[in-house]
């Protein structure tokens, strides 16, 4: 009688691979799609403007927009955009070649802001604000061009929370990304399918797909930028304290406005008691709530 056959190492490991593989695909779309839900990102007919800039994040939200298209209940289309800005030495053929070989309809819009930055911003000085105000000009014209209804970006939810923090630092401002939102034109929405989605997930999956990962070197590359400061304090705080960074995103969805100072947001100035009970009144005295790591969040008093 033949001994059955065992299965190796190599053999194991990638099922184990495969198995890891399809976890992540099923949790990423999962994710993308209760974002989508939650914020009615798209609907029946839309046509979609996906903006490719050849990073993780961009390749990840077309490749899981692509599944959804085939899966959802909805019917959309989808037009991949890239904006090719003329930086010395970037790989013009990597995203046509791609995106033909994956048959999704896609446009590549030729526009050289990368001198318009490099002539207007000082040697050393950060080119970031510049450089995204003119791409999305850009943006915002071709989509009326293709006739676009959506523009999705491919900003995640470790974005979201740097951009909290960055206003908070530096701009003096309570506010975040928005995952929908018309834009400052006034004539196009503008989504964010991957707002529940972490950073480190979507660089898993870039791997496991392969994506020829096109890097920045206009911005991606400057040292000492505060958003890159402000990404640091978050891990470190999520290595230090697993789960908080988790617990920050979550506030963003449960925001007691009669607890915070804008008045433009609540009418401090003809509150009286009622009398009456208040679910939302002021609990300053009442026991503290206390976070899953044990930690009890400052009173109000």
């Amino acid at each position: 009688m033949n001994a059955p056959l065992s299965i190796g190492p190599t053999a194991r490991q990638a099922q184990k691979s495969a198995f890891e593989a399809n976890k992540l695909a099923k949790y990423l779309r999962r994710q993308v799609g209760q974002a989508i839900a939650d914020f009615n990102m798209i609907e029946a007919g839309d046509k979609v403007m996906v903006c490719l800039s050849g990073g993780k994040d961009s390749f990840g939200l077309l490749d899981i927009l692509l599944f959804l298209q085939h899966n959802a209940p909805i019917d959309f289309d989808i037009v991949a955009v890239n904006l090719d800005q003329k930086q010395p030495g970037f790989p013009a053929d990597v995203l046509p070649n791609y995106l033909r070989g994956i048959g999704v309809p896609f446009h590549i819009e030729d526009e050289d802001t990368y001198s318009i930055v490099k002539r207007v911003i000082p040697a050393g000085k950060t080119t970031c604000s510049l450089c995204s105000r003119l791409r999305r000009g850009v943006l915002y014209r071709v989509a009326g061009e293709l006739g676009a209804t959506k523009i999705a970006l491919g900003h995640h939810r470790d974005d979201i929370l740097q951009t909290l923090f960055l206003n908070m630092f530096f701009g003096g401002r309570l506010k975040a990304m928005s995952p929908k939102l018309v834009s400052d034109d006034g004539r196009n929405v503008v989504i964010r399918p991957l707002a529940y989605c972490r950073e480190s997930d979507l660089e898993a999956w870039a791997e496991v797909r392969a994506f020829p990962i096109i890097p920045c070197n206009l911005c991606g590359s400057q040292p000492n930028l505060q958003r890159q400061q402000v990404k640091q304090m978050l891990r470190d705080w999520e290595k230090r304290f697993p789960g908080r960074v988790e617990t920050m995103f979550r506030s963003l969805s449960h925001v007691v406005p009669s607890h915070l100072l804008d008045a433009g947001l609540f009418d401090f100035a003809t509150l009286k008691a009622s009398g009456t009970p208040d679910p939302d009144g002021d609990i300053a005295f009442d026991a503290p709530v206390l976070t899953p790591n044990g930690d009890a969040p400052a009173g109000d008093d």
